[in-house]
């Protein structure tokens, strides 16, 4: 199969990078600091959701501000403790492109996003956060203001996702959708193309655009 584009659209984690320990690590500590119980925790999708739209699920508007600042403080300064690593294929299939022709889109705040991508060596030129939205996934919002900073038509984007969330916001977009296994199993994922990671992808870049393949 191949997909052909103008722009690839990347969600960050559990895409191109897996911090989940660190997701765990960091959530439940802050859960336990802010005496959410585990069954509370446990109702709620963590996953692919901005932390501001999961903290005002489960506490008073009034302590959502200082309880989302604590967040980011917890995530970012686990970074260095191994809190990221490279998922696999995301070094040579990023290598392959010009960095003008792809973006990263993630639902983190800018500043942990930048410094997860840091710690791996990925630095995108593009790159919307938490912090430059009103709505996060499954809005298409992201996904779309990627698409008019890259100066693309959002129907010859390709999103990578690997949450159910983040695919429904790219198809939401009008684009052309790519599942990761990576934390979700294939049958969980409606996409146009499910593969287990990156590796199993080549990008040909023509003067036409993009053309994405599956490996053989």
């Amino acid at each position: 199969m191949h997909i052909h584009a103008e722009a690839l659209l990347f969600d960050n984690d559990g895409t191109l990078v897996s911090s989940l320990a660190s997701v765990d690590r960091c959530w439940t500590q802050w859960a336990e600091e802010y005496g959410i119980t585990a069954e509370e925790f446990g109702r709620i999708e963590l996953h692919g959701r901005p932390a501001v739209e999961i903290a005002a699920d489960l506490l008073p508007a009034d302590i959502v501000p200082e309880a989302v600042a604590r967040i980011e403080t917890l995530e970012v300064e686990d970074v260095p403790n191994g809190g990221v690593e490279l998922l696999p294929g995301t070094q040579a299939f990023l290598g392959s492109l010009p960095a003008d022709r792809w973006a990263v889109v993630t639902s983190a705040t800018r500043r942990l996003a930048e410094a997860r991508l840091d710690a791996v060596g990925i630095r995108p030129k593009t790159l919307i956060s938490a912090d430059d939205i009103t709505r996060g996934k499954p809005d298409p919002e992201p996904y779309l203001l990627a698409a008019r900073q890259l100066g693309v038509d959002p129907a010859r984007c390709v999103v990578f996702e690997d949450a159910p969330a983040g695919l429904q916001a790219g198809r939401a977009a009008g684009m052309t959708t790519v599942a990761l296994a990576t934390t979700h199993q294939a049958h969980e994922l409606d996409a146009d193309l499910v593969v287990k990671d990156l590796s199993a992808l080549s990008a040909l870049v023509t003067a036409g655009g993009i053309e994405i393949s599956v490996r053989d």
